[in-house]
Formats: C-alpha cells, sequence, structure tokens
C-alpha cells in the first residue's frame, strides 16, 4: 500500500482529493493536516463521515507516508515542500509554488519572495497527458490549476504539431464557485454570485495566464500570448474554455478531429467529440475527464473544453500523477 499525508485536508481541494483516495484500491491516508481544527476529526468540521484525524503540520508523521499532497495556499507551499523532501517523502503539491520555472516571475505574479529557489528546476510540471514520462521519475510535482488544464488540453495538438500562428490565443473561461476555495470572500458570497456571472482578472493579469503561455511556449517551441477572460459562474463545480484560435494553416473540423483524436488517442481522461457536438459540463462534472469539441469557421478553431475544476482541475489530477509516479494503474481510484 502507498502511504499518504494531505496537508490542508479541510479545504475543497483536500476533501476531494480524500474521497478519491478512500476508494483507491493501493492508497491508505494517514492523516490530514489543518491549522484551524487540529485535533478534531474531518467529519467534525465538514458534513461527511469520515473520521480523518486532523493534526498541525508539525505534528504530522511523515516518517510513517509514502507521498504528501500539498492543498496549501500559494506561498505556504515552497517551505513545507522543501521539508517533506528532505524527509524522504515525494510530493505533489497542488498550489502554484512550484509550477512556474522562474523565481523572479513568481515574484512577478504572485508578489512573494520564492524560499525554495533551488527546487524549480527539479519539480515537474503534472499535465500528465503532456508530462508523463518525466512525472514517473519525480519527487516533485507541481500540478496545474484548473484554468491552464482546461486551456493547455485544448491547445496542445494545435502547438505540438506547429500549427500555432502568431495571433493571441484568446480564452474565455468559466469557473465554478468552488474554485475560489473554501474561505469565503465578497465576490463567492451567496448573494453576489448567485444569479450573476462576473469577470475577473481579465486580459493578461491573471496568475495563470504565466504558467500557460509556459507551457505552450513549451510544446510550440515559441513564445505565444494569450488574452485571458475568466468568469465566475453560480455553480458548485465545473470549468469550461472557449478557445479562439488563429491556426497557420485553415483546417476544417473533421481535420481539426482527426488531428485531436490522434493526439490523445491513448489517453483515459481526455475524450475529443465528433461533428457537431459541443463539450459542457454535463460531461465532466463528478470524474476526471477533460472533455474537447472542434468547430471550425473562417479560418478560426474554436475549442470548447471542460473539466471538473475539483477533480482535473486539481484532486483528480494529482492522484492521476500519483499513479503514474508509483507505477500503478493511472486510472486508479478514478472515474
Amino acid at each position: 500500500m502507498i502511504k499518504a499525508g494531505i496537508f490542508g485536508a479541510s479545504g475543497y481541494t483536500g476533501i476531494e482529493l480524500l474521497k478519491i483516495l478512500r476508494r483507491h484500491p493501493q492508497v491508505d491516508v494517514l492523516f490530514g493536516t489543518s491549522e484551524s481544527s487540529a485535533g478534531q476529526k474531518l467529519s467534525d468540521i465538514y458534513p461527511t463521515t469520515d473520521e480523518l484525524p486532523l493534526v498541525v503540520a508539525e505534528d504530522a508523521p511523515v516518517d510513517r507516508i509514502d507521498v504528501a499532497f500539498l492543498c496549501l495556499p500559494h506561498t505556504a507551499a515552497m517551505s513545507t515542500a522543501k521539508w517533506l523532501l528532505a524527509a524522504g517523502v515525494r510530493v505533489v503539491d497542488l498550489s502554484a509554488d512550484f509550477r512556474l520555472k522562474s523565481a523572479d516571475e513568481y515574484k512577478t505574479w504572485y508578489a512573494h519572495d520564492h524560499t525554495a529557489p533551488e527546487l524549480l528546476s527539479e519539480a515537474v510540471y503534472g499535465l500528465t497527458e503532456i508530462n508523463r514520462a518525466r512525472i514517473r521519475h519525480a519527487r516533485l510535482v507541481a500540478n496545474p490549476g484548473c484554468y491552464p488544464t482546461c486551456s493547455i488540453l485544448g491547445v496542445y495538438p494545435l502547438a505540438k504539431a506547429g500549427m500555432l500562428s502568431d495571433a493571441p490565443i484568446i480564452i474565455d473561461a468559466k469557473s465554478g464557485v468552488s474554485g475560489a476555495g473554501r474561505k469565503p470572500s465578497m465576490t463567492t458570497h451567496f448573494v453576489e454570485a448567485n444569479e450573476n456571472l462576473s469577470p475577473y482578472s481579465i486580459g493578461h493579469s491573471h496568475r495563470h495566464v504565466p504558467e500557460m503561455e509556459q507551457e505552450i511556449k513549451a510544446a510550440a517551441g515559441k513564445a505565444q500570448k494569450i488574452v485571458f477572460a475568466p468568469h465566475l459562474v453560480p455553480i458548485n463545480q465545473g470549468m469550461l474554455a472557449t478557445i479562439y484560435v488563429q491556426p497557420r494553416q485553415a483546417m476544417d473540423a473533421n481535420a481539426l478531429i482527426g488531428l485531436y483524436r490522434q493526439t490523445y488517442e491513448a489517453e483515459p481522461f481526455v475524450k475529443v467529440l465528433g461533428p457537431g457536438k459541443l463539450a459542457s459540463l454535463r460531461y465532466v462534472v463528478g470524474n476526471n475527464q477533460c472533455v474537447l469539441s472542434l468547430t471550425a469557421v473562417n479560418g478560426t478553431t474554436i475549442i470548447a473544453s471542460a473539466i471538473d475544476n475539483l477533480i482535473k482541475g486539481a484532486s483528480g489530477q494529482a492522484v492521476q500523477n500519483m499513479n503514474v509516479m508509483y507505477g500503478v494503474d493511472e486510472s486508479a481510484g478514478l472515474i
């Protein structure tokens, strides 16, 4: 059995992660950490029957685990990862602390000095479908953000095929309220979010933009600018990105579907829909799938990419990466 601990187990990603790991046939979760609820069980603070014991991080029995999942806030995970790696524990970090390869860029976007810059070159960006070979041997996996997962999987086949022109990629994305985390804020307050649709951090200002540009550049072999418009929609879970691309040469929908299906033919969690079908949240909420649809009009490729932001966009992908790291069935625990 793989022995696991969850750091930050009382947030939405931590709770979703625990649900997945509880049905995993080869994982035993020994503890969760919570700074505010230490000494209690998860069932004491959340409507669940799971009695996972909660401890402060300093008291966690890390000598008993093989892998740690960090469901911690940005800037808080880097010191924890450093400590765990030194203790011989492999780490899957669900925060943004190891996604960017430059400490200077991290400081620019997160307004915080990176305290473990020596680990940035070692960390493997954990988009499983793209970096599986490196993930197998990784000590530290940087689990992607939900918007980048949804968007990069949507663009990757065109980038890999060298089909991206110099025109900006336009990404119009909508996310459920759970993407903002469990800690309440004014924008996620029920009265503010319900029956509303709110854009935020639009243009080139959202923290996930450099992550998307970094990985698309790696796939395409050239820098690619992104115009990004995220929106908050009044649903619990789910994410849909509508992506507009001007390819180097026009392709009809059938050719696009053929390219995407060839790229993802061996992927258990990426489904490319056929002609005339459009991706939607109904396909993905509650599972680890990314569902893609392709439309071509007047030289523009329109990609619709749907995921569950808490599962394929966070906890499910973290388990998928762990499965690859330990050489077990990649689909174990996942649907």
